[in-house]
């Protein structure tokens, strides 16, 4: 399982640093992605990073903004957001996919083994 944190209310311009903390076992065998989701609209991938971190992909919204980093002897994920404006806000789901190639990473839900319950994240002044 993977479970999300550090959401909530930030003003336009600010920061948050959101977490994903996995109880998986050999947490080095996932990519890792974070998606984000509006209500009517569909999940959207945002950003990835492939199990040994050396990887990472960007949605063209948020590439140089967001940055995505891993921990894997923690178990963690983290996704550092700067610059926030009010059309990020939405539930940020962070989702964990198995795989052999340690240098990939996805952008899509296919294949997801595992998502967490999602956190919101809300931009407004």
């Amino acid at each position: 399982q993977v479970v999300e944190s550090g959401g909530g209310l930030v003003q336009p311009g600010g920061s948050l640093r959101l977490s994903c903390q996995a109880s998986v076992d050999d947490f080095s065998y996932y990519a890792i992605t974070w998606f984000r989701q509006v209500p009517g609209k569909e999940r959207e991938g945002i950003s990835c990073i492939s199990r040994n971190g050396t990887n990472t992909n960007y949605a063209q919204a948020v590439k140089g903004r967001f940055t995505v980093s891993r921990d894997n002897a923690e178990k963690k994920t983290f996704l550092q957001m700067n610059s926030l404006e009010p059309e990020d806000t939405a539930v940020y789901y962070c989702a964990a996919r198995s795989t052999f190639v340690p240098t990939m990473c996805f952008m899509s839900s296919k294949g997801v083994g595992f998502w967490g319950r999602g956190i919101q994240v809300t931009v407004s002044s």
